[in-house]
């Protein structure tokens, strides 16, 4: 029995296409900036750029789009973004096998894949809410970070050995097949979807817009789970590639054991995930929340401690596993949190605002403490991270504040049935950070 099957058909089918595209993501990871290098020849500077390109679009686009994904239907959003990214990178070995391929048209590429996904992202998580029963959705939110973690263990390994073999083109086709697969594993998902919510009134569309941003701020855990989600997920990323340096051209460990540090804690997250839901049963949503709010923070620090050979490769693999299993527990409880506590009417919005948010946070982060790193050394950065990280446990909701709304068995609000669609949640490509 497939792993989605215990909620139900459609979302079998939803849990398939997330599998197998989030697994085709991680199988082509840095396939392009390979080709940047390999390929068109481009500068360490290109290939920065390269890399920063579709976050920083992103980042730009995720906000404005909001709106247009919430009034329209998310079902056909969703596999429209899937068709999207898979014409996209088909484009890169029609271009690579013509002899055509260029710097500019894997920037193109890498941008247009970016903004498909923030569309996929914001209409994925509305439908997950209107697919799935209340009762359901950590059970289901679970089962989804499983497979991110599986993917991120397994995917960057078989997707390098597959380079190495036949060249990072091959990956780049796996991936583009993944989201045709997906597409249409969503397109045969039967229950009909709620109508996507009206606009009302006479507003405008930038008001509009920060719609997301007002819907956060006006509910105090959200507000506080967002801040803190941002500033976890900015300190975490911004001492990887700190970490990447202090090990690789310091302590001169080899890219093998690079890779293994942070390919077997990744067990820690299915490990997490597998945990989260009758840990939740048991203590409840709030204490999950502050409890491993704290504990995915406390572990950084001790990356600052890491030192040559066998001792500190152990090191850095204890303390990513720390981290991810914590992380692993935490994300689905959260993810679920947030869906509870937002208006239907509002959610892709709030989704769309999250991730900018938290792509902005990262990528403001990352550049700072590249200077700090300059005038000082890597290894203070990483040790300033770690504590600042503990201290993001602050901003956890630790005082109590209202609960949402009762929802029907369906997962529907009886009161806002007649006026509002359902929107489902679904989650993310992106291990890191903060969901």
């Amino acid at each position: 029995m497939a792993r989605g099957e215990g909620l139900g058909r459609d979302f079998a089918w939803l849990w398939r296409a997330f599998a197998v595209s989030t697994l085709g993501t991680w199988f082509a990871f840095d396939a392009l900036p390979i080709l940047a290098v390999r390929v068109v020849h481009a500068s360490a500077a290109q290939v920065s750029l390269l890399a920063a390109a579709g976050g920083a679009a992103a980042a730009a686009l995720a906000v404005p789009l909001g709106p247009w994904v919430e009034y329209r239907p998310k079902r056909r959003l969703m596999i429209r973004a899937d068709l999207v990214r898979f014409l996209a990178l088909l484009t890169v070995p029609i271009a690579y096998a013509t002899g055509t391929l260029s710097y500019l048209q894997l920037v193109c590429v890498a941008v247009v894949v970016a903004v498909a996904d923030i569309v996929f992202t914001a209409a994925a998580g509305a439908n997950l809410k209107a697919l799935v029963p209340r009762r359901d959705l950590l059970e289901a939110n679970r089962r989804f970070e499983t497979v991110s973690w599986v993917s991120t263990a397994i995917g960057p390994p078989a997707g390098g050995a597959l380079i190495g073999v036949l060249g990072p083109v091959v990956t780049v086709v796996l991936d583009a097949v993944s989201y045709l697969l997906s597409a249409l594993g969503i397109r045969t998902i039967s229950k009909s979807e709620p109508a996507p919510p009206a606009r009302t009134g006479s507003g405008s569309r930038l008001a509009e817009i920060g719609e997301g941003w007002r819907a956060i701020a006006a509910d105090r855990e959200l507000r506080l789970l967002f801040a803190n989600n941002a500033l976890v997920g900015a300190l975490i990323m911004a001492t990887a590639p700190l970490l990447m340096y202090l090990m690789l051209h310091d302590l001169r460990f080899s890219t093998l054991e690079y890779g293994l540090a942070f390919g077997v804690p990744c067990l820690g997250g299915i490990l997490g995930a597998r945990l989260a839901v009758p840990l939740t049963r048991r203590y409840g949503q709030r204490r999950i929340l502050l409890g491993f709010g704290v504990a995915r923070a406390v572990w950084l620090v001790g990356l600052s401690f890491t030192g040559p050979g066998t001792a500190g490769l152990l090191v850095v693999m204890a303390t990513e596993l720390g981290i991810i299993t914590c992380m692993g527990v935490y994300n689905p409880v959260m993810a679920t949190r947030r869906l509870e506590r937002t208006a239907d009417d509002k959610l892709a919005r709030v989704l769309t605002t999250w991730r900018a948010g938290s792509r902005t946070a990262t990528a403001g982060a990352t550049a700072l403490w590249g200077v700090l790193a300059g005038l000082t050394s890597a290894r203070t950065a990483i040790a300033t991270a770690g504590v600042l990280l503990i201290a993001t446990s602050l901003l956890l909701p630790w005082r109590a504040g209202e609960e949402p709304p009762v929802q029907g068995a369906e997962g529907h609000d009886p009161a806002g049935v007649a006026g509002a669609a359902q929107r489902q949640q679904a989650s993310a490509k992106t291990r890191t950070a903060s969901r």
